[in-house]
């Protein structure tokens, strides 16, 4: 006897798997692949095809799909296109959510869809501004978590951990200036004996050659 969490699970499932079908037939150049794992789908499509099928997905019946849950970028440096948009959609009317995602590159634009889903304009700030991704007849492309003189992209697998510039109030300019950043370690001494630097010798530490 099934439970009631895997009644809903198989149901869940079932409508997934006619969403995909449904979606490669109605758009066979711009679906490049579907997969359904864990109960989630993901459809995989092509960027020139994004605007029509995100239509699709908000205005059909047997999908309305009518809210943009999340836009967001990852980043496979060592990839020609570097870049995966991934928009996440949830279906409040068949409790379903379904996961797009196209690949592009650091000069080639995403379109906005900030036409079809108004939410997607500031999740496309936030993408360009931690990526770099540009997003093509977007409005007011512009910084959204980071600085306006802020340089690159900090979610971007490149970007060094410690920035490019550091930010500080100068007591004697009276305001926020900014400084390449400097990390400075001259107060520190190394031993590179062992890991507890300054405590007893370790077990081991008389076979390290001090003189080299």
């Amino acid at each position: 006897m099934q439970t009631p969490m895997q009644i809903r699970w198989t149901v869940d499932t079932e409508a997934l798997q006619d969403l995909a079908e449904a979606l490669t037939q109605h758009f066979p150049d711009d679906v490049v692949a579907t997969h359904l794992a864990y109960g989630e789908l993901t459809v995989e499509i092509q960027r020139e095809g994004l605007r029509r099928i995100l239509q699709w997905l908000r205005d059909e019946p047997s999908a309305l799909f009518q809210e943009l849950v999340d836009l967001c970028g990852v980043d496979w440096p060592m990839r020609e296109r570097r870049f995966d948009v991934v928009y996440h959609l949830l279906s409040l009317k068949h409790n379903l959510r379904v996961r797009l995602k196209l690949m592009t590159d650091e000069d080639t634009p995403v379109p906005s869809v900030q036409r079809i889903f108004p939410t997607a304009g500031w999740f496309e700030r936030e993408t360009w501004d931690m990526y770099g991704i540009l997003f093509a007849d977007h409005d007011d492309l512009r910084r959204l978590l980071t600085d306006y003189g802020f340089e690159g992209h900090p979610l971007r697998k490149d970007f060094p951990l410690t920035g490019h510039v550091e930010v500080r109030y100068d007591e004697q300019q009276k305001r926020v200036v900014y400084e390449p950043v400097q990390l400075q370690q001259d107060w520190r001494s190394f031993d590179f004996l062992s890991p507890w630097e300054g405590g007893a010798p370790l077990p081991g530490d008389e076979k390290v050659d001090k003189a080299s």
